[in-house]
């Protein structure tokens, strides 16, 4: 086959529902992730079968183009669950890529792949790897222009490996032993039309077993609804919001002005007003999550994780580097409710201890630690003013400690370690210690300003604070250098520690945070 044509296209739809429908069970039963809930197979053979009737019943369609855009319509439409919305963009891909064509050759063909991650990409406020995403972002990276046989066999070929990879990326199939659900799915449609391509049946075996524990309870709800006469500049408004209710928020456009909105939460009615407040919501469904509880309360290594949320890549490096699921924010950026609720499903733990590097990141995730979402999950919040307070708590977890010793032992070290910051006045203030200039350099010992200096005066400045948190004694100074430090700041304070408190130990790192020109801890 040179193209694809309508003839094709029609083929390939009704091919996706004859390979869904045979796989549907099979999926379902490894649908472990965000909610093992059983239902991704019958979601995407549900989006699909919409996609293919829409198509059926369309009279005068005589191109591939308009084929596609008219199966993309019916998926929008009727996509059901988080899997059938990602599905219906990546139609809407193949459609917008193809816009008016007759037929769709290898080139086209190569591109509407990509624009099938695009799309499918940007609806999802916050894309984890691990899923089907990823399976279809590197079939997009791997796409290459050749004939359509070889874009659709390389394309089925990636997907398939792509697949095997995901649990490995996603803590929560790997323990169940699976691959993930929506990415079988995604294979499932790229093999339908390499069948359809070649005329040869295509359908590589793939491991179905998952390890779900039984009598599960409904614990929150997905929401699903088509959202009309919103303007595209307030979507990502729409997004925020529905991401502050929960998780699995996508948010996907047909580009005729429609819109298939998804959400997992608690609060059903928050995220109906959500949509009315940007649309008029129609064609609701609502169904129950079912959230499985732990078979035993006993916790091995695989069921009890750290994570950590900081500001600046630097520290975040670090943190990462000794193995622990760490979000990274930019300066002054809070995280969204579904990056945090993110963070701790991902590691697919019941006992999730969570580190956050700053007052307000604290209170951020002792907002979350109960959310419904959640249940199930021992989730404890280890209250951290500073990045420097987080690593002291790193340096002492044990894993082969008892998870409430471990916890307790990691509280302990943070609230022992005094935290010392040297920042940058932006604007003229009055502190207790005096009249601060914007550009002063402004010393705080846990929190409280105690002291000012020139610009030029930032070594001397570290060098008083750290004096201040000495008075009481301490064994081990910890240093975060920002991106503003100034070069040779490091030898600086060592210089000053070892002429007058050589019994210290210092410990140097590029923190790499633009808030702060120096971090400064104390044990």
């Amino acid at each position: 086959m040179l193209a694809l044509d309508v003839v094709a296209v029609r083929a390939w739809a009704a091919a996706c529902v004859r390979s869904l429908s045979a796989l549907r069970s099979d999926i379902d039963g490894i649908n472990v992730y965000p909610v093992a809930d059983s239902d991704t197979g019958s979601n995407l053979l549900h989006t699909l079968t919409a996609a293919n009737t829409a198509l059926t019943r369309a009279q005068g369609v005589e191109s591939a183009g308009e084929a596609l855009r008219v199966l993309a319509g019916g998926a929008v439409a009727e996509a059901r669950g988080n899997s059938g919305v990602i599905m219906s963009q990546v139609l809407r891909g193949f459609a917008e890529s193809a816009g008016g064509f007759a037929e769709v050759d290898g080139a086209r063909l190569a591109a509407a792949l990509r624009a099938a991650d695009r799309f499918a990409t940007s609806a999802v406020a916050r894309p984890v790897a691990g899923t089907m995403l990823s399976v279809l972002h590197a079939v997009a990276v791997a796409t290459r222009d050749a004939t359509v046989t070889e874009v659709v066999t390389a394309a089925a070929e990636t997907a398939a490996d792509a697949l095997e990879e995901t649990p490995h990326q996603l803590a929560v199939l790997a323990r169940a032993g699976v691959v993930d659900a929506g990415g079988r799915g995604l294979v499932a449609v790229l093999d339908a039309l390499v069948g359809v391509v070649t005329g040869a049946d295509h359908q590589p075996w793939h491991a179905v077993e998952a390890h779900v524990p039984s009598s599960p309870k409904p614990v929150a709800w997905e929401v699903m609804y088509l959202l009309a006469d919103a303007r595209e500049d307030a979507l990502p408004s729409l997004r925020r919001a529905l991401s502050g209710l929960g998780d699995s928020v996508t948010v996907a456009g047909d580009g005729a002005g429609n819109h298939a909105v998804h959400v997992h939460c608690a609060d059903i009615g928050a995220a109906l007003e959500a949509g009315l407040l940007h649309g008029r919501p129609h064609s609701v469904r609502v169904e129950p999550l079912m959230t499985p509880a732990p078979e035993d309360t006993t916790l091995a290594a695989g069921e009890r994780a750290v994570v950590a949320v900081v500001h600046g890549e630097g520290v975040a490096g670090l943190i990462d580097g000794e193995g622990i699921a760490v979000l990274r924010l930019a300066a002054g950026e809070q995280p969204e409710t579904e990056e945090l609720i993110g963070l701790i499903t991902e590691t697919a733990a019941a006992h999730v201890t969570v580190l956050p590097g700053g007052v307000e990141l604290t209170a951020a995730a002792e907002r979350i630690a109960g959310h419904p979402t959640l249940e199930g999950k021992d989730v404890v919040v280890v209250p951290c003013a500073s990045p420097v307070q987080v690593l002291s708590a790193l340096a002492v977890h044990d894993p082969g400690r008892k998870v409430g010793a471990d916890v307790v032992a990691m509280a302990e070290a943070a609230a022992a370690t005094r935290r010392g910051d040297l920042v940058v006045a932006q604007e003229e203030s009055i502190t207790w210690v005096g009249r601060a200039q914007a550009g002063d350099v402004v010393g705080l010992v846990d929190g409280e300003v105690v002291l000012i200096e020139r610009a030029e005066r930032v070594a001397e400045a570290a060098g008083a604070v750290l004096e201040r948190m000495l008075v009481v004694g301490g064994e081990l100074v910890t240093l975060l250098t920002g991106e503003g430090a100034p070069p040779g700041i490091e030898e600086s304070v060592a210089a000053h520690l070892r002429a007058v408190h050589p019994e210290v130990e210092l410990v140097c790192y590029s923190g790499g945070q633009t808030d702060a020109l120096l971090l400064m801890g104390v044990e």
